[in-house]
């Protein structure tokens, strides 16, 4: 983290399995603190959104630009149902 970068106080809801690991890697030194894990783990987060988001466009530009209104239609619903079947699972 630089210095002096604002910050701001959230309240993030875990699994408590996941707050038990994060708790035993700074109990063993390997992270700071549980807000510095955290947000190491956001920025890495952030950073992949951005990359996978960077390949989306770049396959989009070489396909022939954005979706049109009736492929992001077909494309919602079919993320749509997978989101469904997995919550069935």
């Amino acid at each position: 983290m630089v210095i002096g970068m604002a910050t701001v106080k959230i309240t993030v809801t875990l699994q408590k399995e996941q707050a038990t690991e994060i708790a035993a890697l700074v109990k063993a030194g390997e992270a700071a603190n549980v807000s510095a894990f955290v947000q190491h783990a956001v920025s890495v987060a952030l950073s992949d959104a951005a990359g996978w988001r960077e390949m989306l466009d770049d396959a989009l530009e070489s396909s022939g630009g954005p979706l049109t209104k009736r492929e992001r239609a077909w494309a919602d619903g079919i993320l749509k149902s997978n989101r469904r079947n997995r919550k069935v699972a």
